[in-house]
């Protein structure tokens, strides 16, 4: 199998691109480095320094491809409201530009939706964003009958988690400060719920779709059980220091995932748990101090 994976020098994208390595196959990625990271390249996969908002894109072009796994776009609330400009450009367009590359040769598009499409998405840039590539993703299979499919991902951890910056994950940063000594940074109360997903768990749910024949069809990829974020907070030591930051704004008190379609039509069943991830991690890092 021939796979584009946009955004591959990222969290996700790295992860699954492993994964398609592994299993074989042939693969492409494209990215613009604004969140991926060099050092996350592997070796068997072809990079391509592209930004996909452009249209005339010759990676893109090429007909070459099974399937595109469009993984990349400028994520979080915060950068977004921010720069709106920025995201709803970059997430869009790009978005825009994967579908008609694919319309062109007929080619399979898998799509990383988000969460926030259940909280409000006028809340932020990046929320409203991301549903206009679902909406695109609905356009394109109803006019030209692309084979497309929508994977909404709840709190992604694990190897290769972004720990710094604009763009950091919870859990990356929370690892990143107990490892430095640090106090653990939580925002408002800390009673705000999430749904966290394990990156492995995300990685078995798009690798089942390829090959199988949607229009448009949307999968909510996460356990379907959530913890307060004091309650993760928490794992790294019940007496760690905290220090609570001032709510902000575009967040939402909770998420919990209903995947049981994904479970009954891709056979999808997340083994992860979040808690013993912390416990795991916190045991390996001892042993290496």
């Amino acid at each position: 199998m021939r796979a584009l994976v946009t955004g591959g020098a990222g969290f996700v994208g790295t992860n699954l691109i492993l994964r398609l390595l592994e299993d074989g196959h042939d693969v492409v990625s494209i990215d613009n480095y604004s969140t991926g990271f060099k050092k996350n390249e592997q070796e068997g996969c072809r990079y391509w320094d592209y930004d996909l908002s452009s249209e005339m894109n010759p990676v893109l072009e090429m007909n070459e491809y099974d399937v595109i796994f469009h993984m990349a776009a400028l994520a979080r609330i915060q950068p977004s409201i921010k720069y709106p400009h920025k995201t709803i450009l970059n997430n869009f367009v790009s978005s825009l530009n994967v579908l008609e590359a694919a319309r062109k040769n007929n080619t399979q598009v898998i799509y990383a939706g988000s969460s926030t499409r259940h909280h409000g998405i006028f809340k932020s840039p990046y929320a409203w964003s991301k549903l206009s590539g679902e909406h695109l993703c609905e356009l394109y299979s109803k006019v030209y009958d692309l084979n497309t499919s929508i994977c909404r991902f709840y709190n992604v951890y694990g190897k290769y988690h972004i720990d710094s910056g604009d763009y950091a994950t919870v859990l990356a940063i929370f690892e990143r400060q107990w490892l430095n000594g640090e106090s653990i940074t939580v925002t408002n109360d800390g009673e705000q719920r999430r749904d966290f997903t394990h990156i492995d768990d995300i990685v078995e749910a798009l690798v089942s779709i390829v090959g199988k024949d949607f229009r448009a069809e949307d999968f909510e990829l996460g356990r379907g059980e959530n913890f307060s974020i004091n309650e993760i907070a928490d794992c790294f030591g019940k007496d760690y220091p905290k220090e609570y930051l001032p709510e902000r704004p575009g967040e939402y008190d909770m998420t919990l995932a209903d995947s049981s379609k994904a479970k009954e039509l891709l056979d999808w069943n997340p083994t992860k748990n979040v808690k013993e991830y912390i416990e795991e991690w916190i045991k390996y890092q001892r042993k290496t101090f």
